[in-house]
């Protein structure tokens, strides 16, 4: 997956990896912004335990 993305980014090589670097971000936001909230009530131990 990475060489076909390295492969389809244009740009010389320091283009490519800042390119990567900003991508990579982009999906760890996306991520923590909608991803893991959604499927937070799904997953255990969210619920509390001490009175």
């Amino acid at each position: 997956m990475y060489g076909l993305l390295w492969r389809i980014l244009p740009g010389p090589t320091w283009l490519k990896a800042i390119e990567m670097i900003v991508l990579a971000a982009v999906v760890v936001a996306a991520l923590f912004q909608w991803g893991f909230p959604a499927i937070a009530p799904y997953m255990p131990g969210t619920g509390q335990t001490v009175g």
